[in-house]
C-alpha cells in the first residue's frame, strides 16, 4: 500500500488531535451515581440495555468521557459517575497504516471510534497470550490507561511487517520496538 505525504501529514496530525480535544477527566471526581446497563464488547460494539447503540456519533461523544479506575470502567461527567462494564477492551483497532514520516517508520491504528493513535513509547504496543489457547490478544495503548484490542487482519498485518530478532517476531514504530511473539 502506498500513502502519499499528504495522506501521511493528515493521518499525523489526526492522531495530534485526537488527543487535544478530549474533555479534562483528570479534574473532574464526582462520586459514583452507580452502575448502569452498558457493555462494550470486545469487537467494539457498545450495548445499552441490551441493544447496541448505533449512532457512531454517540459512541464517540461516550468514549471521550470513559476512564478507567484498576480493572473498572466509568463513565465521568464533571457531575456524574457510572461504571460500565467492558468485555475486552475499551476500543478496537481494525486498521493499521505503516507510514514514513521523514524516515522514521510509524504504525497507525484506526480505532472503531474513528481516532488514530500512533505506536511509539507513549501508545506502547503488548501482546499476551492465552494460556488455555495460546491465542495471541494484541493491544495499542490509544490514551490514559485505555486500550485498543487490534483485529485480527490488522494483527496479521503487522506479523507480516515483522522482523525475526533474537527469536521473537519484532516491530519497529516511532523508533520503539516491540516484540509480536516468540517464534
Amino acid at each position: 500500500m502506498t500513502i502519499n505525504l499528504d495522506e501521511i501529514a493528515a493521518l499525523l496530525a489526526k492522531a495530534e488531535s485526537d488527543e487535544r480535544s478530549l474533555p479534562p477527566l483528570e479534574k473532574w471526581h464526582p462520586p459514583l451515581s452507580g452502575q448502569i446497563d452498558m457493555q462494550i464488547l470486545a469487537d467494539g460494539r457498545w450495548i445499552h440495555e441490551g441493544g447496541e447503540i448505533k449512532r457512531p456519533k454517540l459512541v464517540k461523544l461516550f468514549s471521550t468521557i470513559l476512564r478507567r479506575e484498576g480493572d473498572a470502567y466509568f463513565l465521568v461527567t464533571p457531575v456524574e459517575k457510572w461504571q460500565l462494564s467492558v468485555e475486552d477492551a475499551p476500543f478496537y483497532a481494525g486498521v493499521v497504516e505503516r507510514i514514513d514520516d521523514e524516515g522514521v517508520k510509524k504504525l497507525v491504528f484506526t480505532t472503531n471510534v474513528g481516532g488514530t493513535v500512533i505506536a511509539s513509547a507513549e501508545h506502547p504496543l503488548r501482546v499476551s497470550v492465552d494460556a488455555s489457547t495460546g491465542e495471541p490478544h494484541p493491544y495499542v495503548m490509544v490514551r490514559n490507561d485505555l486500550e485498543a484490542l487490534i483485529g485480527r487482519s490488522a494483527f496479521y498485518q503487522l506479523v507480516d511487517w515483522a522482523q525475526e530478532k533474537d527469536g521473537k517476531l519484532t516491530i519497529s514504530s516511532a523508533g520503539v520496538e516491540f516484540v509480536l511473539g516468540t517464534l
